[in-house]
């Protein structure tokens, strides 16, 4: 019996993705396990495997296409299987129109409207291009303005775009259709697997220069997301922040035998924000009334910490969640923060690690900020910024000043959910945490 292929749903937030390319043709046969199609969100690219064994008998999803998650987009089943059921809209499948080839004269205008129908718009005679060049181009969503014709006059016929197809980067049907949106030349190489480019590397690129002192870009969806959350955060929030700083001493030493222990074998590369991070729970887990969500009318309390942690990204800021966070060792976190940061920076990590977080970290330190205000991701009620480490002056033991090193803490709440006092009480757990250290 024929069974259907849907697009899959990466995350609960992703309605829809865009279709790819299919590796197995139609009419092939595919067993299951083997790899069917690739597609992608405004995130990552994925790949998607044959759940069934079979003939691929039918597709219903083509190159850039944008297919609703859950969609029916093939049919895999044996010779001979009725597929009416799976056809979208109750329709057949539209035949694959065959290609015709180009015929090249010194009248290959007049030859391309006798063959196409078609005829030169005074941009594409501006611009030296042929109709059926130019169709190609669209089709493929190839940007070919700067492209140099081998046809009569220099006009650029079909075999030219032909030629730049095969020399372009490879790179995702959403980046194409970017790319030719704005009319921009793809990226030599992009942050994809294999250097393939994506749609966030071409959004990245600027565009058409309006002047010779300033470009304007689109901006993409991911800061779309971030610009709007933010926004509706400091609307709708009454956010207020502590700054305060920590004797850094035991953490740096900690930090150097992590170092000279690594050179003997150990595998484990304990940073200073893992350290900060593994203190920051043990100060949540002593207030519990700081690792909340506050809904409203209710205040919602979690038994575990499920800890967010800012990640900055190619694509835009990510803030991933290490679910159940006051279960793991130094060690275990210090993994866990390390694979949650790279999967996000290659573009593929699962849209669920995205959510449920119960407080949240932010790291400026690497940059030299030595105070900031994060902004809170409501409904939490807290975000802990952590600063650069700077040399302060400090009374000594005996009695004598000097300088030591101290750690910058950040601290924004939400004032509708927590007290000032409450939120110092935290902070200063946070600073006793460091400062107590012993791992």
């Amino acid at each position: 019996m024929a069974e259907a292929v849907i697009m899959p749903r990466q995350g609960q937030s992703v309605e829809s993705c865009i279709f790819s390319e299919w590796f197995i043709k139609k009419g092939e046969k595919v067993n299951k396990g083997d790899l069917l199609f690739a597609y992608e969100t405004d995130k990552a690219a994925f790949e998607q495997e044959a759940l069934a064994d079979g003939v691929l008998l039918a597709t219903f999803a083509n190159e850039g296409d944008e297919i609703p998650v859950l969609e029916a987009i093939a049919v895999i089943g044996k010779e001979g299987d009725s597929i009416d059921e799976f056809l979208p809209g109750g329709g057949a499948i539209d035949a694959i129109p065959e290609q015709k080839t180009e015929v090249v004269s010194a009248v290959g205008s007049e030859i391309d409207k006798a063959v196409t129908g078609t005829t030169e718009s005074e941009s594409d005679l501006k611009i030296g291009i042929s109709p059926r060049a130019k169709k190609l181009a669209e089709k493929e969503r190839l940007v070919y303005n700067s492209l140099k014709g081998t046809g009569p006059e220099n006009r650029i016929i079909e075999r030219d775009i032909q030629s730049a197809l095969k020399s372009q980067p490879k790179a995702t049907p959403l980046a194409k259709a970017i790319a030719a949106e704005e009319k921009i030349e793809l990226p030599s190489k992009g942050s994809g697997v294999g250097g393939k480019v994506l749609a966030a590397d071409v959004k990245q690129m600027p565009s058409v220069t309006l002047a010779n002192d300033y470009t304007d870009k689109k901006i993409t969806n991911i800061r779309k997301i971030i610009a709007q959350n933010m926004y509706e955060s400091l609307a709708n929030t009454a956010q207020l922040t502590l700054h305060t700083s920590a004797d850094a001493r035991k953490m740096m030493a900690i930090r150097k035998a992590v170092k000279v222990k690594m050179e003997e074998g150990y595998t484990y590369n304990i940073t200073i924000n893992d350290l900060v991070s593994y203190a920051t729970i043990k100060a949540l887990i002593r207030n519990p009334e700081i690792n909340i969500h506050f809904m409203g009318n209710s205040i919602r309390s979690f038994s575990n910490i499920h800890l967010g942690f800012a990640v900055d990204t190619t694509r835009g800021l990510m803030v991933p969640t290490i679910q159940s966070a006051n279960h793991l060792t130094i060690e275990g976190l210090s993994v866990r923060i390390k694979e949650l940061a790279t999967a996000c920076q290659n573009g593929n990590i699962d849209p669920e690690l995205f959510k449920g977080a119960t407080f949240t970290m932010t790291n400026l330190g690497g940059y030299g900020i030595e105070m900031f205000t994060p902004v809170l991701n409501p409904p939490q009620a807290g975000i802990l910024g952590v600063n650069t480490i700077t040399q302060q002056p400090a009374q000594l033991e005996g009695g004598a000043f000097g300088f030591i090193p101290k750690i910058g803490l950040s601290l924004t709440f939400d004032h509708r959910a927590l007290d000032g006092a409450s939120a110092a009480r935290f902070l200063q757990d946070v600073v006793s945490e460091i400062e107590g250290m012993e791992v």
